[in-house]
């Protein structure tokens, strides 16, 4: 049974030969793999027979992002400074980088006159889509699945670019004091993205298996705003991306952090394929419930976690977790190995290695 076979049997609530495996680690801990274990990352993911690849998708030429001491401006206009982390694994000191937010621009604007104005919102003309069924013919050729995410700032999303553009507290306080303003930048941001959506979708012809969608609605303890404002100023728009999608004949799969137990009946009920990626220590997520509650009609990527499992404990301990969550998220289908959220460097090689043989030694149904 290959990949494509794999997937498929298990996202139809089936049981296939193993649960099917994905993989997301930091740019440090790729680095980590090539250097400790001599290995790139495309080596890597054919060592271990991880079943889902993803695709760079288009190639941005659109006008050069300003850098300025340093400084870059991303595709919304919003200024940024790379922050290097050093973290240890406790034999070596790896750098972990990110574009932190410097400036969110839209965060003086008062008037919906001023949202529709602001200059730098997007063009899906900004990219070259001609690559992309190419990108698909290679892993497709494989056997495996393809999936197009996109980078952090370019993932189809809705509550974090406006909270990039607008500033975290603002758009919290805009959610209750001047929804207008939300709906207006909200708008925009949908505007640009179904557009590039479909540009991507048609310009794969059908070879786009998964497309990931990704937008934070919870926290560690619960979600960002109350189930009944999620629905009033979110659900609409999360529900047309996924339309978007399955009128292409992909799968959808969604990305959240956090405690989100709360609104997982509307992700069902906009038609939502796969919830990923499973925070297992935030409140209401533990995988058992998770697969007792929704398991019939929701498929699950995640669930390992990268809180306190992978960085803190041993080998034995991460092959112990595995076995733990396997048990209770694979029967009957529906679920993709995977971490919580990316693997971080200051994760050991050893607990790395430990993590993907456990895979295999728990993941088989026969």
């Amino acid at each position: 049974m290959d990949s494509r076979e794999r997937t498929f049997l298990s996202l139809d609530h089936q049981q296939p030969d193993r649960v099917p495996l994905d993989c997301w680690v930091s740019k440090g801990t790729k680095h980590k793999i090539n250097s400790k274990m001599q290995l790139s990352y495309e080596d890597f993911l054919d060592k271990y027979d991880i079943d889902l690849r993803y695709i760079e998708g288009p190639e941005y030429i659109g006008p050069p992002l300003q850098t300025e001491r340093g400084l870059t401006k991303d595709i919304w206009g919003v200024s940024r400074k790379p922050v290097a982390v050093l973290v240890s694994d406790g034999t070596a000191t790896f750098k972990e980088v990110y574009q932190e937010v410097l400036e969110s621009p839209l965060n003086k604007c008062s008037r919906v006159e001023e949202i529709v104005k602001y200059p730098h919102w997007p063009s899906p003309d900004w990219f070259d889509y001609r690559c992309i069924e190419k990108q698909c013919d290679e892993i497709r050729n494989l056997g495996r699945v393809t999936v197009f995410m996109g980078d952090r700032l370019k993932r189809f999303a809705q509550f974090k670019p406006a909270m990039y553009l607008r500033g975290m507290s603002q758009i919290f306080f805009d959610l209750v004091e001047l929804p207008e303003i939300v709906d207006s930048i909200f708008e925009r941001i949908l505007s640009f993205y179904i557009e590039y959506e479909n540009r991507i979708l048609e310009a794969a012809r059908g070879k786009i298996d998964i497309l990931v969608t990704g937008d934070d609605f919870g926290m560690q303890n619960g979600l960002m705003i109350s189930p009944s404002m999620w629905k009033e100023m979110l659900e609409k728009r999360f529900s047309d991306y996924i339309k978007v999608a399955k009128d292409h004949g992909a799968k959808v799969m969604h990305h959240t952090c956090g405690s989100v137990y709360g609104i997982i009946e509307d992700f069902i009920d906009c038609g939502l394929d796969i919830l990923q990626s499973i925070q297992p220590e935030a409140s209401g997520m533990d995988p058992g419930r998770l697969k007792s509650d929704f398991g019939d009609r929701i498929c699950f990527q995640g669930g390992i976690s990268i809180q306190k499992i992978l960085p803190f404990m041993d080998p034995a301990d991460v092959r112990d977790h595995v076995a733990s969550v396997f048990e209770q998220m694979m029967p009957g289908g529906g679920y993709i190995a995977g971490t919580a959220h990316n693997i971080q460097a200051d994760t050991s090689i050893e607990n790395i290695a430990a993590l993907f043989e456990a895979y295999h030694e728990y993941g088989g149904y026969c």
